[in-house]
């Protein structure tokens, strides 16, 4: 089988705005521009996987379920915006977790690249050719190490400079023009 290219996405800060553990339907803001993307993903048949750190599980702050109940709901959106999802990987651990059994460290959890490397397994994916699309530096560190060539830094986090081989994108727009290059000039328009 051939292995196809992927596009990866971090969640909060990327799909939706960051107002900190978003847990709610009610709290989640699709950020402008993100189904654009994503549909232009869908028509190079790149699958597109979320991979997403979620310590707010470990810590406390919502279940296993309450964030079930928020993918369910992204992922419904995505599929009406003709642009779904192929997979939502997430890690709830974090080393000073509430919740016993979340508390320690986990390969998946970015910076490590476990969540990318089960996903390019489970979807026979080509992780070089791939792109990553994250607004922390931990994004892009779990890229790298996953080795995925296009990172791109979504945002205006004011975080130490991700290294030169990053691009940076402060819109979706920007980033859009980016994933088509990195995909190549020939790819099917949006």
């Amino acid at each position: 089988m051939t292995r196809r290219r992927a596009l990866f996405l971090d969640r909060d800060g990327v799909i939706n705005v960051d107002h900190g553990y978003v847990s709610k339907i009610a709290d989640f803001e699709f950020i402008d521009g993100i189904f654009d993307l994503c549909r232009f993903a869908a028509s190079v048949d790149a699958p597109i996987v979320v991979v997403t750190n979620q310590a707010g599980i470990g810590r406390g702050f919502y279940t296993q379920d309450d964030f079930d109940a928020l993918t369910r709901f992204m992922r419904a959106r995505f599929i009406a915006e003709g642009a779904p999802l192929a997979d939502v990987l997430f890690d709830p651990t974090h080393p000073d977790a509430a919740v016993s059994e979340h508390r320690r460290d986990s390969h998946d959890r970015k910076p490590n690249p476990g969540m990318l490397l089960k996903a390019a397994e489970r979807y026979m994916l080509d992780l070089p050719h791939s792109a990553m699309i994250g607004d922390k530096q931990t994004d892009m560190l779990a890229a790298r190490r996953a080795g995925v060539e296009t990172r791109i830094w979504f945002g205006h986090e004011a975080e130490a400079a991700p290294g030169d081989e990053t691009l940076r994108a402060q819109t979706m727009a920007q980033a859009l023009r980016l994933l088509r290059a990195a995909f190549g000039e020939d790819a099917a328009p949006v």
